[in-house]
């Protein structure tokens, strides 16, 4: 009787080894498509060759980027007088934010204004690190 019941066991086991043999055909069409992936990495590392020779030519900087501009009084106040690139002033203002500790506690990607920095944003108390950027371009010649 203990025979019975283990051939009784494994058929309901064999039931979802029924539902598999139907992935299973569904398999067989993906192992063509698995060949086609291998040729692609044969094709990648070809990739990686190319970008291993990219380093050697030293990458340049957009010169948009790199002219110093002048910072008007009331954003040199903030950051100091001396042209500089944009992304400099961009981290001098994130150092500021930073050292006075501006940033917003519950919602980090708001900045609240100090009296220095107030004027820098229009007089707004609370902006997006988004829009700070925006404004802060207002200030730039």
């Amino acid at each position: 009787m203990a025979v019975a019941k283990k051939p009784a066991a494994k058929k309901p086991a064999a039931k979802p080894a029924a539902k598999k043999p139907a992935a299973k055909k569904a398999a067989p069409a993906k192992k063509p498509a698995a060949k086609k992936a291998a040729p692609a990495k044969k094709a990648a590392p070809a990739k990686k060759a190319a970008p291993a020779k990219k380093p050697a030519a030293k990458r340049t900087p957009n010169a948009a980027f790199m002219k110093p501009m002048n910072a008007s009084a009331t954003l040199a106040a903030v950051i100091g007088e001396k042209p500089m690139p944009r992304t400099e002033i961009t981290k001098k203002v994130w150092d500021y934010i930073k050292k006075h500790g501006l940033q917003d506690a519950k919602n980090k990607r708001m900045i609240n204004a100090d009296d220095k920095l107030k004027a820098v944003f229009g007089g707004k108390k609370q902006v997006s690190m988004f829009e700070m950027t925006k404004l802060i371009s207002n200030h730039l010649s």
